[in-house]
């Protein structure tokens, strides 16, 4: 091979090899690139399925149940009114921002503070229960001192008249005002610290059956017998006459017609003489109010066919029925004595009226009888007659 030839090969060779590095710097920048590409796709992925998997775990956490126990699911207000109860700590009270209908909010003038809703339907759960004139009265709500109640007593006068007859004036209805105070009602059940301290103790439960049973035995008095100072006023603090003289402002007997008992022969005359001394209007919705007692001889009563006049109820939960009409238990009434009205029939949703506040307050003390800690309770309530032709009175005397 020539000189000129070796430089011919030269110069080819060097003009494959230049492109031949492009083409290679090239393939290595694209790689690069590609994989660049590749990791930043990846890295959106993972971000991507990452998002979706923290979505698909709160979607989880909804529909599936909360793992947790019972305090931790109990809410923020009961906490704090029980820790209240158990400690005497109301930071927790004074923090939480509840609504004041919710009935537990701090009560800053007094100390005291309104039972949450739950201990409060348990306490009006067991005074509803309870044998008491409170389950066949009128029962109202209250926001102020009392409630007053407007009574037409009275009828309008009314005459026949012609074509040609001037018509005269007649007879117009009187109003009157019964007007139903509001007393306190108190009650302080007490409680060891110890007690109180322990985490399984149902404080709540405890307070609202202590309670409970406290003001259901001592509204149901005060209904019956109450002489209206510093409580309500019960029927049976009324006067009683007659029910032939009956008048307004007076509740109507009928007499047994033997002092202290039923008359020996025919002795359930005296309980169908009562029935019809009150009025039809009445009667559909009457009840028999009377204690133990009276019922226990009263339910041995036949008619004159041999037919006992007293049924018990067919159902759980009913109440006995005596001619026809529903008996209420109710011991705060007086036993059969010379001269007792031991028994009531009317129609006392028309006849008596119970006015209560809402609110339920309590106070902790936890000095005034160490080492146990007090719980005063007190709770607004009030009653009274409200319509005197609704109740007739059965009379254990001659006349």
């Amino acid at each position: 091979m020539t000189q000129s030839e070796t430089g011919s090969a030269g110069c080819g060779q060097a003009a494959v090899t230049g492109p031949a590095v492009e083409v290679k710097t090239a393939m290595v920048g694209f790689l690069k690139e590609l994989k660049n590409f590749q990791s930043t796709v990846k890295s959106k992925l993972k971000d991507q399925e990452e998002k979706i998997a923290m979505l698909h775990a709160k979607s989880v956490a909804v529909d599936r149940p909360a793992l947790a126990t019972a305090a931790e699911q109990e809410p923020p207000h009961r906490k704090a009114f029980a820790a209240y109860l158990r400690s005497g700590d109301d930071d927790a009270l004074r923090h939480l921002q509840l609504d004041e209908k919710a009935m537990s909010t701090a009560v800053a003038a007094d100390g005291g503070f309104l039972v949450d809703p739950q201990t409060a339907e348990k306490i009006n759960g067991v005074l509803r229960g309870a044998s008491s004139l409170r389950a066949i009265a009128t029962v109202v709500t209250v926001e102020a001192s009392a409630y007053d109640v407007l009574v037409d007593q009275t009828d309008i006068g009314a005459g026949w008249a012609d074509e040609t007859t001037p018509t005269t004036e007649t007879a117009s209805p009187q109003l009157d005002r019964i007007s139903i105070a509001l007393h306190e009602l108190s009650a302080m059940p007490k409680a060891s610290q110890r007690l109180l301290d322990d985490s399984a103790f149902d404080v709540e439960s405890w307070l609202a059956e202590r309670i409970a049973d406290k003001f259901a035995r001592a509204e149901g008095a005060a209904f019956v017998n109450g002489d209206g100072v510093n409580k309500p006023r019960g029927f049976l603090n009324h006067p009683a006459v007659a029910d032939g003289t009956w008048a307004w402002g007076s509740l109507g007997y009928i007499a047994t017609g033997n002092a202290g008992d039923f008359k020996s022969t025919e002795p359930a005359d005296a309980i169908v003489d009562l029935v019809y001394a009150l009025g039809a209007r009445y009667r559909s919705r009457a009840n028999f109010v009377m204690n133990s007692k009276t019922a226990g001889a009263v339910r041995k009563m036949k008619d004159a066919d041999g037919r006992f006049l007293w049924a018990d109820g067919l159902a759980a939960g009913e109440p006995a029925r005596l001619m026809g009409y529903p008996v209420l238990i109710s011991e705060d009434m007086p036993d059969i004595a010379v001269d007792a009205y031991a028994i009531a029939f009317g129609d006392f949703a028309a006849g008596y009226t119970v006015a209560e506040r809402p609110d339920l307050r309590i106070l902790r003390d936890p000095f005034s009888a160490k080492p146990n800690v007090l719980f005063y309770a007190t709770k607004r309530i009030g009653g009274d007659v409200t319509d005197f032709s609704a109740i007739k009175l059965l009379k254990f005397a001659i006349s």
